[in-house]
């Protein structure tokens, strides 16, 4: 049984849907993001459900117990060994399977010659391409895994750490959530602010070596640090590999438009960030460029450059883009034409267009619109929208600043509530 965490019931609830289905259950995320946790969470459940404790084989390909499987060949030998007499429905669970060579031969080959029912889970989207999307075309269901919400945060506070939640420490938890760590599960059972600190720069550095450097084979770690910082100082800003590489070069340091796009690709690849394309509100229609990038855990903006109080609105806007892809929005910026101000063009956008089962919402994020002027600035593109959908704008802003229609909500109220 685990020890020190949470149900994620979201998540569970949904294996509860596909269990004992012809699907694959695949679960993707960033390392360290809570999918190990998530693998023995639902082993557990089986076993409470009455499922013998030798039908259920978990493998996982980062503990040393395993460090003989190189291949495909290599795991079937264990698989067929361990099954061979087994009764009933084997449950077959398979940790970071993308350490295995051809792996996606031996899925398809037990789903085809097994009774079982199988689960595995990778840190590159890429596990979802070539052969597995091949063999098991329409046999899958893709469980994107993100970092703790911070409402899973509060439940692990409470459950786990027996803290009575009232209004002043959620705050509290909220500002250290937010300027501090994070949400990548592994940190919350430290007790100290260096530990957490340390530990947050070690799930970066274990990103950065195996899910990176080694995988993609890359030669100038200088080079992609420096990129990588760039991005993150870069979120939610238009993105440019162009400006990247002027900036590059501005510090003598010279590459080419290729391998910067390579560098995006495997941090997309990773899931380190996430890319939030632009649609034209007004052409309907998805734009090829100034697409802007997210962090998938806020917390390693905190361990990557230094922290500022400039860079807090947009950490506010990292956080909410990442719960909307949380609660299953397909999300856009929205671009609404440009404006002419003091002699020049300025693009008018709205900060995120949501959509789900048909449904829209556009959204705008401000760390505080308590002035009159940030106000009109934040309130100005509801209105320049041709089509009026559910218009909501988020800040720090105890109070409620609702305005023609536009509803405020605080961004804590927003994390907890299940308006959006």
């Amino acid at each position: 049984m685990l020890q020190n965490t949470i149900k994620r019931n979201n998540y569970l609830e949904k294996l509860e849907d596909y269990k004992d289905s012809d699907f694959v259950k695949v679960f993707t995320g960033i390392r360290r993001s809570g999918k190990t946790s998530l693998l023995h969470s639902w082993a557990d459940e089986l076993e409470k459900k009455g499922i013998n404790k030798e039908n259920i084989i978990f493998i996982s390909f980062e503990s040393p117990k395993y460090n003989s499987i190189d291949n495909n060949n290599d795991l079937d030998k264990i698989i067929y060994e361990k099954t061979k007499n087994i009764e009933g429905k084997i449950y077959l669970f398979f940790d970071e399977i993308q350490e295995v060579k051809e792996w996606e031969k031996s899925i398809n080959g037990y789903r085809v010659t097994l009774d079982c029912d199988i689960y595995i889970s990778g840190s590159n989207s890429k596990l979802l391409s070539g052969e597995l999307a091949t063999h098991l075309a329409g046999r899958y269901v893709n469980i994107r895994v993100y970092p703790f919400s911070f409402k899973e945060l509060l439940q692990y506070k409470e459950e786990i750490e027996n803290i009575e939640l009232t209004k002043e420490n959620i705050t509290s938890l909220f500002n250290e959530y937010y300027i501090n760590y994070g949400g990548m599960p592994s940190i919350l059972s430290l007790k100290n602010d260096e530990s957490k600190k340390t530990a947050l720069t070690d799930i970066y550095d274990s990103i950065l070596l195996n899910d990176i450097i080694a995988r993609f084979n890359i030669k100038n770690i200088d080079l992609l640090k420096r990129y990588i910082k760039f991005m993150v100082n870069s979120i939610g800003q238009t993105y440019s590999s162009e400006k990247i590489k002027n900036y590059l070069k501005s510090n003598d340091i010279y590459t080419t438009l290729n391998t910067l796009l390579k560098y995006n690709d495997y941090l997309q690849q990773t899931f380190f960030i996430s890319k939030c394309r632009r649609y034209d509100l007004k052409g309907k229609k998805m734009m090829k460029i100034k697409e802007k990038y997210y962090l998938m855990d806020h917390g390693f903006h905190h361990t990557i450059v230094e922290k500022n109080s400039l860079w807090l609105p947009r950490i506010i806007e990292n956080i909410v883009y990442i719960e909307l892809l949380r609660r299953g929005y397909e999300v856009t910026v929205g671009r609404l034409g440009e404006e002419r101000n003091d002699d020049n063009n300025k693009e008018i956008e709205m900060d995120f267009v949501c959509e789900k089962s048909g449904k829209y919402i556009y959204i705008q994020v401000s760390y505080t619109i308590a002035q009159e002027k940030t106000m009109k600035r934040e309130i100005k593109p509801f209105f320049k929208i041709p089509d009026r959908y559910d218009a909501y704008i988020i800040t720090t802003d105890p109070h409620d600043l609702s305005y023609k229609g536009v509803k405020h909500l605080n961004i804590i109220d927003f994390l907890l509530g299940d308006e959006i």
